[in-house]
């Protein structure tokens, strides 16, 4: 294949993929727009169209549901349970009784990271979060628009990505292409936890420093 040719391939992937990113943020459905967005991609490099769906782009999918809808099944379950049980609430409880409204930030974040590395999806983690930050970050005077962001950094970095031995599916799909354990590079993971966790909570404290003497 020519180096043109791979050029064009390359930028039908990359146009298919932003377009998918940008109609899914503005929600529409992944299921539609994941064959739709295939099929643009062979489109535009020149390929059959209706050939890669049915043999690329369906094989694909039915493997990669074959090899993981177990896993998303159960994680969805313990998540489920986790959230009827009330544990999730608990969890995020204790961490704020326990740092109190003066470290607001912090126990948001640990609240975080402590349900979403026990395996609980970070959106059942988030919605239970939510209301407990509001409360928190109210009694410490502190403006709702850091909520997101130490939410997040509790939920969807250091533990989803770099903790050794976190269920996230991130961790988890990689083992059998990679022949890896969810504990793989251990080392190499901590010290990117303790950089992620610490440049952000570092961030969102210069941050709340500065929403202060603006009187937010």
């Amino acid at each position: 294949m020519s180096a043109g040719a791979l050029a064009v391939g390359l930028a039908g992937m990359l146009a298919s993929l932003a377009l998918l990113i940008w109609l899914a943020y503005r929600g529409w459905s992944v299921l539609l727009l994941a064959p739709l967005c295939a099929m643009l991609a062979a489109l535009i490099s020149g390929q059959p169209v209706l050939a890669h769906w049915t043999q690329t782009f369906m094989g694909s999918t039915g493997r990669f549901l074959a090899q993981f809808f177990p896993l998303f099944l159960l994680g969805s379950l313990f998540g489920k349970l986790m959230e009827d049980s009330s544990s999730v609430d608990a969890v995020a409880q204790f961490m704020i009784d326990k740092l109190g409204s003066r470290h607001a930030l912090v126990a948001v974040v640990l609240g975080g990271a402590l349900v979403t590395y026990g395996g609980v999806s970070l959106f059942v983690a988030f919605f239970v979060l939510a209301p407990m930050a509001q409360a928190l970050f109210r009694s410490a005077n502190l403006p709702r628009r850091l909520m997101p962001a130490a939410i997040m950094l509790g939920t969807a970095t250091f533990t989803m990505s770099a903790l050794p031995g976190t269920p996230a599916l991130q961790n988890a799909i990689p083992m059998p292409f990679f022949g890896t354990t969810p504990f793989a590079a251990p080392g190499l993971g901590v010290i990117a936890s303790i950089v992620m966790a610490g440049f952000g909570l570092w961030w969102l404290s210069r941050v709340a420093a500065s929403a202060r003497r603006n009187g937010e």
